[in-house]
């Protein structure tokens, strides 16, 4: 039995099936639709998700599977006082497979310790989202066609933004990657990522303008101001709208730089760029749903 708490569990030619797999589903849909028929996916979310947990509720019905679950801790029996531990021994019980989202980092790996079925970290706290930066990996690899030879940009939140953290860890398995990290100085990557970095000879920079590095990007993450990481709300009032991402910008970027978003967004992205074809973000979520069949196809060992 396996589970999937950080994307490093997947060497790169492992992610190199999942994401041919991925392929394979968006391509013949109904060749999958019956590869789940009487399994059952269990989404336990104590943390609030429109998306994550919208996108695997989609995966698992369109593979012919089922969903039961929570979408937040108090419809739980956590609010009860009852342990990850335990529920998850409970949950082994009801369903063949989890995806669990959790406030508190670790959990997911908690629950994995004591689960009878394979678990699937859906988020956990500020530390990982493995299966956003899945579909962050393919939607690289599908519209640019290899996931080597990038210039990065990492633009908002790189202080709390697990997305962020995922992701670069992720592409230091990859040749010829850059990194630039856009923040304001309240929101720099934190130093065990940069410590990383440096140990690994992978070149970084950190800028507090987006505008000086836009023509050198192959790729720009664009993250939002996490309003439920923040302690104080004047920092986060102040920092909210530090970079808006707008027409002018786009114009100083290459013509196939690729903008990518994990969403939801608030306003770090102006509407008026919905339409310029470098905005991959709404096809990003729609890959998030392919990947997430791939991977639940692969965790319970289903042949496509």
């Amino acid at each position: 039995m396996r589970h999937l708490m950080s994307p490093l569990d997947f060497t790169t030619e492992e992610l190199d099936r999942l994401f041919d797999l991925a392929n394979d589903i968006e391509k013949h849909p109904a060749k999958y639709a019956h590869a789940c028929d009487g399994k059952i996916l269990a989404t336990c979310f104590y943390e609030p998700s429109t998306r994550t947990r919208l996108s695997f509720e989609s995966a698992m019905t369109r593979l012919g599977g089922r969903v039961i679950g929570f979408s937040d801790a108090a419809s739980s029996s956590a609010s009860k006082g009852e342990s990850v531990s335990d529920t998850i021994r409970i949950i082994s019980c009801y369903a063949d497979i989890c995806a669990m989202r959790h406030f508190k980092e670790g959990a997911p790996m908690v629950a994995a310790e004591k689960s009878g079925i394979p678990v699937i970290n859906a988020g956990d706290g500020g530390h990982q989202h493995p299966t956003q930066t899945l579909t962050d990996l393919l939607t690289i690899r599908t519209m640019k066609g290899r996931l080597s030879g990038f210039t990065v940009g990492l633009c908002g939140d790189l202080k709390f933004g697990r997305t962020v953290h995922s992701l670069i860890n992720a592409l230091v398995r990859y040749e010829d990657i850059h990194f630039i990290f856009i923040s304001p100085e309240e929101l720099r990557v934190p130093d065990y990522i940069t410590d990383m970095l440096r140990t690994r000879g992978i070149p970084f920079e950190e800028v507090i303008r987006l505008e000086e590095v836009m023509p050198r990007l192959d790729l720009l993450y664009m993250t939002r101001v996490q309003k439920e990481r923040f302690f104080n709300e004047e920092d986060y009032v102040r920092l909210k709208d530090f970079y808006i991402l707008d027409r002018n910008k786009m114009k100083l970027a290459k013509e196939d730089m690729l903008v990518l978003h994990p969403l939801p967004r608030v306003n770090e992205i102006s509407v008026e760029v919905d339409n310029d074809p470098r905005a991959a973000y709404f096809k990003q979520a729609q890959y998030g749903v392919y990947v997430r069949m791939a991977l639940i196809l692969t965790l319970l060992e289903i042949k496509g």
